[in-house]
Parts: C-alpha cells; structure tokens; sequence
C-alpha cells in the first residue's frame, strides 16, 4: 500500500520551500551492484570533487540550503551535518563511501549527486501514515551504528509509532536490511529549484539499473 507522507504545517512555516520526493518500490536486497561503484568512482566522484573545488562543501547547491534550513529549525548545521554534506565531505577527504547493500549504495548515489539528503526505510516497519516535522524537545532514538542522536530541531520523519529518521542520520527501526521486499526511498528539499524533480527522475532509473526495482511509483508531498 501506497505511503501517505505529510509535510507538518508547523515546518513549513519555518522553512516554506520544504518538499519531499518519493520513490516507492518492490525490490530484493542484495549485497553490491559491481557496475554501480564503477560507475560512482569513475564518474560522480569526479563530480563531487570539482563541486567542491567550485563552491566548497557549504555553498555546494541543495548543500547551501539544506544548512539554512537547519539554522532556521534551531539546529547548527556544522555540528549535525545533513547527510548528503557528510558524504560528500567524505569523498572529499578521499574516504570514499561506504558500501553497504544495493538500496542503500543507490540512495547515497542519489544523495551525493543532487546534493539532497536520501533516506531509505523498510515499508513493512512503518505506518502507512507519515509526517516530516521539526523534532520535538527531547527526542532522540538510536541512529544507524551511532549512539542516541537528539533530534530535537532537526528534521524528522515519523509515524504515529514516533521518530523513524531524519535528513542527518536515519534511526536503526526500519533500516533496509537484506530481507527488505519494499522499500520507500524520500528526498528531502529544501530548496526553490527543480532539481527534486530531476533527482526523482534518475533516482528512478538508478533504483532500477543498480538495485532492481520494480513497481516504482513516484509522488512529490509538498
């Protein structure tokens, strides 16, 4: 069944260009895609680091928003950084990326290309009814092979269950692991430009040429 995501009034108020792209998808799960890493160190690596040599990380575009954002939530943007920025800054540093499994490899693929933070979440572990909120005093939950991470001001993605990710760390509950079926894949905008649309697009074909997908539907919450 089709997720139902609602973008919270209370943000938007904030940060009026907020907008979610989403992908949701019947997939299996499988370890690496030998053909998406060359393709990433061969061809986006390359891009990132000229990026970076253009702007630096922070005036990177969809980077430079996403971190006014942040300030605009209450949350300092150099001390939780959103997702795609960390990545990048790791590619940056010559660290590459990590592997992880072909949902997840595809979702940094699309993050570090477009400059948007990408979440991946296991369909069967979430309500069908979601909301992207600022995070409330107080909450936290455990991130992905982190401690608790306080997601106070940051922005949130949750269920009526409570937080289950965010654009700096995802929470551990609905995690893609190998023996996901459906996933639901959001790219977080916080930006006045069309490049959600265009990052939907070749997310889209990515999902299908590195992890195959199938059965994509696409939708912008806006």
């Amino acid at each position: 069944m089709k997720k139902n995501l609602v973008i919270d009034q209370d943000m938007k108020q904030l940060w009026p260009a907020v907008r979610v792209g989403c992908l949701q998808y019947k997939v299996t799960v499988e370890k690496k895609n030998e053909e998406m890493w060359k393709y990433l160190k061969k061809d986006i690596f390359k891009k990132v680091k000229d990026a970076i040599f253009d702007y630096g990380v922070n005036e990177i575009p969809n980077i430079k928003e996403s971190r006014a954002a942040y300030k605009a939530f209450g949350k300092d943007p150099s001390r939780y950084r959103v997702s795609s920025e960390a990545l990048i800054r790791r590619i940056g540093q010559g660290k590459g990326l990590y592997e992880v499994n072909t949902v997840v490899d595809v979702n940094n693929l699309i993050s570090v290309e477009s400059g948007f933070s990408v979440g991946s979440y296991d369909a069967a572990k979430i309500e069908d009814e979601l909301v992207f909120r600022v995070g409330r005093e107080g909450e936290t939950y455990k991130g992905i092979g982190k401690d608790e991470l306080h997601i106070d001001s940051l922005p949130v993605l949750a269920d009526e269950k409570g937080a289950i990710g965010s654009s700096t760390s995802d929470s551990e509950r609905a995690m893609i692991t190998e023996s996901a079926e459906e996933v639901l894949t959001l790219i977080y905008s916080f930006s006045e430009n069309d490049d959600l649309e265009k990052a939907l697009d070749y997310g889209k074909k990515y999902l299908e040429k590195y992890a195959g997908a199938s059965e994509i539907e696409t939708w912008i919450a806006e």
